[in-house]
């Protein structure tokens, strides 16, 4: 008895060729590229200013305009907030001014964006991967039903104009790039100092949209009771820091950090680690830098007993002057450093210390970034 022949169906090409995307027709009037403006205390967060210079980028690359999102309470910061999106090159903001804004409550500040997102429709939203941009970023995105990439270290567009932002996977030892094919907007947060800083420039202030917001403080279950400044804690504050000191394995042991803690506090530095020292415990996940944990643009890094793997590089090698110290004289890290010192580190940094103890009085160890 004979078989029938039987064609075999085609199998779908790899990667995103293979992938049928059609954006459902309510989705193809979703238009620029917006920014959260976030304010911490009425400033501008760093991570905001930054968000809009990578927005430009994809903003010019789509031949859209660039939008920056302001929230706040009805106060004079709050207007500077616009002012400084425009410094940056906005073309245009969207302004919800309440008082119930004054602090963040995910309630009115989800409620708040979203209906911003309804009435004017962007197709990219970028926030702040910062405490109060993840958490805002994951309502908004789980409200609207649509995708969110998070912690991205690069954001492109794509030939077909989808946002194609790429993020970190598997620890660290992978890089993969996302896209959202069926939704909009679609969504990203970037953490700071993953982008440059981009120059400000005085410019009028130009189009401002006013939304209000439609909420009443009765319906907000969170109420604030007070405020903690973080310079009552003892959080590391590495990602801003102009000159950063940190440690590796190639320091043998957790009690020769204390190296790296007394040449940090001569020179006026943050002090940090690698990723591997944070999974011993050495020191707390805070303090790890690499692209895994904080990303760095300091003026000086100097990097004691640390190899230079690949996780690390990325969240490092956008400082002016890296500095590397490590007896393998093959160490990734030289690969990269302006300035190689291929020695064992526990017998240098006691040296380096006693060195800048000697030259630098207190005043001009806050100087030494300048």
């Amino acid at each position: 008895m004979s078989t029938p022949n039987r064609e075999t169906p085609p199998r779908p090409a790899a990667g995103r060729a293979g992938i049928k995307k059609e954006l459902p027709d309510r989705f193809k009037d979703h238009r620029h590229v917006w920014v959260f403006i976030e304010l911490e205390r009425g400033q501008v967060h760093p991570v905001s200013v930054e968000l809009l210079g990578e927005g430009r980028k994809l903003a010019d690359k789509l031949g859209v305009q660039l939008a920056g999102v302001v929230l706040g309470p009805p106060e004079e910061a709050t207007r500077n907030a616009v002012a400084e999106a425009f410094a940056y090159g906005a073309d245009m903001v969207y302004l919800v001014e309440a008082p119930l804004l004054a602090d963040y409550r995910n309630e009115p500040f989800a409620k708040a964006m979203t209906d911003l997102v309804d009435t004017h429709k962007p197709e990219i939203l970028l926030l702040g991967a910062t405490t109060l941009g993840r958490d805002l970023a994951g309502s908004v995105a789980t409200t609207l039903h649509t995708g969110l990439t998070a912690d991205c270290t690069e954001l492109d567009v794509d030939t077909d104009g989808s946002l194609a932002a790429t993020r970190p996977t598997f620890g660290g030892s992978l890089l993969c790039t996302i896209y959202t094919l069926n939704c909009r907007p679609q969504m990203a947060t970037v953490r700071p100092r993953v982008m440059p800083m981009p120059q400000r420039a005085d410019r009028p202030v130009g189009r401002v949209i006013e939304h209000k917001l439609w909420l009443a403080e009765d319906e907000i279950v969170t109420k604030v009771l007070g405020f903690l400044p973080d310079s009552q804690s003892a959080k590391a504050n590495l990602a801003y820091a102009d000159v950063v000191v940190a440690g590796g394995l190639g320091l043998g042991g957790a009690e020769n950090l204390q190296l790296v803690k007394n040449l940090a506090r001569a020179i006026g530095a943050e002090h940090g680690c690698s990723r591997p020292l944070v999974q011993k415990g050495w020191m707390p996940a805070d303090r790890q830098i690499g692209q895994t944990g904080k990303t760095i643009r300091p003026k000086l890094y100097i990097a004691a007993g640390i190899s230079g793997a690949i996780q690390h590089r990325v969240g490092v090698e956008g400082a002016d002057l890296i500095v590397a110290i490590n007896t393998d004289p093959n160490a990734p890290i030289f690969d990269f450093a302006h300035l190689g010192i291929v020695t064992d580190a526990i017998r240098f940094l006691p040296a380096l210390t006693e060195a800048f103890t000697r030259r630098l009085s207190p005043h001009s160890r806050d100087k030494l970034a300048s």
